[in-house]
């Protein structure tokens, strides 16, 4: 522990270098995680805040957000007959709003307020009561300066804005609400719907709902869970990749960081290391040596960026609020069991440069 400890502390600059370099790193695979993490939690929002456990849509749609969905008519009398307590309809569709000569994509959705399937959590405001009003993502009328009682234009109608949304906002995208009857105008689509959420009756569970269902024709029947993934799985596929790529890159570098530090002390200090052997020290000796050298680098550089990483998410959603970073305690834990894993793989070289000492070839030297 001595000899670990006073090689590492003999330039306290080269260790300062490698305790930032693995922080760095484990700073950045926890923020790429995090941003994924959020970015599907803010895909499943909506759904996971929605009424039901089941969801009816048009033959052949297995997502919400990634089709167009249109029920044919009689589904929700259909879906009511097979036992089902509660029936919400709702009227949905990506839509590009021009908000200060500004393209932004949206996804409407029209429902009923007495029924559900609206916003879950007002920032301030109501929800709509006539189909002339309007409820904006409280992010994406602050990013565009929308005030409560201002008038935005939705496609070709003019809506006023009487209420602001919370938690319905990404950076892909942002939902606005409007009621079902308005929805139907806009969309020209009199009496359509795009789902149905479920709840089934108590006297059924959820597998008994769905095999009833599922004798309706022409319908698309799947439990809420199931849509859910299958909307992460269509939008995460584009960024799970490069996202991970990064971590992995992230993680080669801290760990070459730390071997490249551990690597140079043990080769300054070969004749501290042929001396202990000459005197009797085994390999497994000065391998501990080594290996601890590289433990309390990277660990130390691992806690240090789990709390960068803290402050920098908080910092990344104060500027920019539709970026929605999640830190999970699963996620920490294996940020320290990457360092952990940094310290064994930077130990290897330095490790093979003390086998292969031989203490009489040291002391010709």
């Amino acid at each position: 522990m001595g000899i670990a400890r006073r090689n590492l502390f003999q330039d306290k600059t080269r260790l300062t270098l490698s305790i930032g370099g693995v922080a760095l790193a484990v700073m950045l695979t926890l923020l790429l995680n995090g941003f994924l993490t959020g970015m599907f939690a803010q895909i499943s929002a909506y759904l996971e805040n929605a009424p039901g456990s089941i969801v009816v849509a048009q033959d052949g749609v297995n997502n919400l957000l990634g089709a167009t969905s249109i029920l044919p008519g009689g589904a929700a009398a259909s879906v009511k007959a097979q036992g089902a307590a509660k029936v919400v309809p709702i009227l949905s569709q990506f839509i590009i709003l021009d908000l200060h000569e500004k393209k932004q994509p949206a996804y409407l959705i029209g429902y009923d307020p007495k029924l559900g399937g609206g916003p879950w959590k007002m920032a301030g405001g109501r929800e709509p009561r006539t189909d002339k009003e309007v409820v904006f993502d409280r992010v994406l009328a602050q990013r565009h300066e929308i005030a409560l009682g201002e008038t935005v234009e939705i496609l070709d109608r003019d809506f006023t804005v009487v209420g602001l949304s919370e938690e319905t906002n990404s950076w892909m995208t942002s939902f606005i609400f409007i009621r079902k009857s308005a929805a139907e105008k806009l969309l020209r689509a009199r009496d359509a719907t795009s789902f149905l959420l479920v709840t089934a009756s108590a006297r059924l569970s959820d597998d008994e709902m769905l095999g009833r269902l599922r004798e309706i024709r022409d319908v698309e029947v799947l439990p809420k869970r199931e849509v859910m993934a299958n909307d992460v799985k269509l939008f995460g596929k584009f960024f799970s990749a490069p996202l991970q790529l990064m971590s992995g890159i992230a993680f080669l570098v801290g760990t070459l960081v730390v071997g490249l530090v551990i690597y140079t002390a043990t080769v300054e200090r070969q004749r501290e290391y042929g001396v202990l052997k000459a005197i009797g020290a085994r390999n497994g000796v000065l391998y501990r040596v080594v290996a601890l050298q590289a433990l309390i680098a990277t660990m130390a550089g691992s806690v240090l960026g789990v709390a960068a990483a803290l402050g920098a998410a908080q910092l990344i959603m104060g500027v920019y609020p539709q970026f929605l970073v999640v830190l999970e305690p699963r996620a920490v834990i294996q940020a320290l069991a990457i360092g952990l894993g940094m310290a064994l793989l930077a130990a290897l070289f330095p490790a093979r440069v003390v086998a292969r000492l031989a203490p009489a070839d040291v002391f010709r030297k």
